[in-house]
Formats: C-alpha cells, sequence, structure tokens
C-alpha cells in the first residue's frame, strides 16, 4: 500500500482481478475480511442433488450389455485338477494290484475255503493192488477248483459280450456252461461261503 495524492492510500487487488491502483477503501463481491466466515453457498434448485455445484447432471444412459456382463457375478471358481498320483511300487507289487483290479472287474477273485478242510488231503486209493494211492492235499485241489471256476465265469461274460455271436448262439453256449457249473456243485462243500460256489441250473444243483 501508498499513499496516492490523488486518490489516498491505494494498493493492489490481492485476488488480481482488478489492475492497480485500487483505493483501500474499494471491495468487490469475492472480498472477505480476514477472520470472516465463507459466504453461504447458492440456493439449490429442486431435485437437484447436494454438491453438484449448481450444475445439472447429464441423465445416466443405461448400461451396456457388455459393460452389464463385466459387471455380473463372477463365474464359480472351478474345481481344482487332480493332482498326479505317485505311486511308490515294485513290479510285483503293480502285478498283483492289477490282478486284484481285473478279479473284480471280471467277477472273479480269491474264495475261502471252510475251515474244517485246513490241513486235509484227498486219497485216491486204487483198486488194483500193488498200486500206489495218490494223495492231493486240500488246499491245492481247492485251489484247482476256484480256478476252474474262475475261468467259467470269465468265458461266460467273454460270449456274452461276443458282437459275432447271435442271440441264439448265446443261450446255447450258456447252457453248457451253466451244465458245467452244475456238474462242480459237489466241491461247494469245500467253500467257506456257499455263494462263492457253482451254481446250476437247479435240477443238477446239490
Amino acid at each position: 500500500m501508498h499513499e496516492d495524492p490523488a486518490r489516498g492510500r491505494v494498493g493492489e487487488c490481492a485476488l488480481e482481478v482488478y489492475p492497480p491502483p485500487i483505493k483501500a477503501t474499494a471491495t468487490c463481491a469475492r472480498y472477505r475480511a480476514k477472520g470472516a466466515p465463507p459466504p453461504p453457498p447458492p440456493p439449490r434448485a429442486a431435485g437437484q442433488p447436494r454438491g453438484s455445484g449448481g450444475r445439472s447432471r447429464a441423465p445416466e444412459r443405461a448400461p451396456s450389455p457388455e459393460r452389464r456382463a463385466a459387471h455380473a457375478a463372477p463365474p464359480p471358481p472351478r474345481s481344482p485338477l487332480p493332482r498326479e498320483i505317485d505311486i511308490d511300487m515294485d513290479i510285483d507289487e503293480f502285478r498283483r494290484v492289477l490282478r486284484e483290479v481285473l478279479s473284480e472287474e471280471l467277477g472273479v477273485g480269491r474264495a475261502e475255503m471252510g475251515g474244517r478242510w485246513e490241513g486235509g488231503e484227498i486219497v485216491l486209493r486204487p483198486g488194483k493192488e500193488g498200486t500206489a494211492e495218490k494223495r492231493i492235499p486240500l488246499d491245492v485241489f481247492f485251489h484247482k477248483i476256484v480256478m476252474l471256476r474262475d475261468k467259467l465265469r470269465v468265458l461266460e461274460q467273454k460270449i456274452n459280450a461276443h458282437e459275432g455271436l447271435s442271440d441264439a448262439e448265446k443261450v446255447q453256449l450258456q447252457a453248457y456252461i451253466t451244465g458245467c457249473y452244475g456238474t462242480l456243485t459237489t466241491f461247494n462243500v469245500l467253500f467257506a461261503r456257499r455263494e462263492d460256489g457253482f451254481i446250476g441250473s437247479g435240477r443238477d444243483s446239490d
């Protein structure tokens, strides 16, 4: 501020709105005394939201299908892929497990011999004098019976699944296998569980 001979005490506009020199007593609409509260905001129009500053907002447009898809609910997370199973076994163990799996799929498997036959034997005593008798341990004989049963079951399945055979041929071959089952029902007495033994046609089963 300084003294002007003609205008008195003059200075510059603090807001640089008006060019100098300006009388010290001059004021403008933007002048605010030091420490005075800020002027109230301009009145809002009806329906105008707060904080809009008096400016009208452009109407919002409906989101495009692409935008709606982008903001849609995220897809459910995918289940993790199964990890490779690390099998630590030698070739003999692998063969044993493979035999068990194939036995279950083919309907064959180990059968248990009845407890009263354990340690027993079959004695084949010839009728001709002077000839030696033949003794067969029952567990060995029973193992052969089970192998025969399993091979018949596999044969039965292969016949039923064979594409080159007609239905009539399958029925005829199945009748032969059922007859073999019926003939072998005599040995069902060796099985600990009767359901593991042979099942014939009914009339030839014991």
